[in-house]
């Protein structure tokens, strides 16, 4: 009988399950990660937009609480659907099958579904990998234990501008909040559920 390992990085050869790439355990793993992601998806959510923490929690009367965006949970929250879909329309292109609407919750129940059949495919240990990568960087982002950061910088996305923008919200007369750029560029909190994508390409500033 021909023997085969799994190709994931155990430190040892662990052979594949029958009929699959990777081993029993690591489709097991693989399987529980797939389930626990629109939960993490969800929780993130709440983890946008922070109140940075403070050495000494006493509050000077008067002072403003400064809050930041934080970018690391936009950022995941944009991999994760990205990520899902592709895996998913890999699968649903070799199977024959109607594409899934794109949200967390029904990509991860369709890859769930045809989870055997992607275990059994040569990218097995890609897929397992990206998978597990995602849980990290939306526990990442969700870490309350992650301390003091320097607020996070990006450059500017509009075509041309020399400017940075900087993850802490503006706060305005009327409720409204935004986030700058050093040459005066702004654009509402909405927006910047969109980050990556602002990142990727330019775009006409807001304001």
């Amino acid at each position: 009988m021909e023997f085969h390992s799994c190709p994931r990085n155990h430190g040892r050869e662990v052979p594949a399950a029958a009929g699959s790439v990777l081993c029993g355990p690591c489709i097991r793993q693989l399987e529980h990660t797939l389930r626990a992601l629109p939960e993490l998806h969800r929780e993130c959510l709440h983890h946008i937009q922070t109140e940075p923490r403070r050495r000494n929690p006493t509050r000077v009367s008067g002072s403003r609480r400064r809050d930041r965006l934080n970018l690391s949970a936009i950022d995941a929250r944009n991999n994760i659907v990205a990520i899902l879909e592709s895996w998913s329309r890999f699968a649903a292109e070799r199977l024959g099958t109607t594409a899934v609407i794109r949200s967390v919750p029904h990509l991860t129940r369709f890859l769930d579904r045809h989870l055997d059949w992607l275990t059994a495919q040569p990218p097995a240990a890609d897929f397992a990998d990206e998978i597990e990568d995602l849980r990290l960087e939306l526990l990442n982002a969700i870490d309350p234990e992650a301390g003091d950061r320097a607020v996070p910088t990006r450059a500017c996305v509009v075509d041309g501008c020399p400017g940075t923008i900087d993850a802490s919200p503006q706060h305005h007369n009327g409720g409204r909040t935004s986030v700058g750029c050093s040459s005066g560029h702004s654009w509402g909190i909405r927006e910047w559920l969109t980050l990556r994508h602002l990142l990727d390409q330019p775009r006409t500033a807001a304001v």
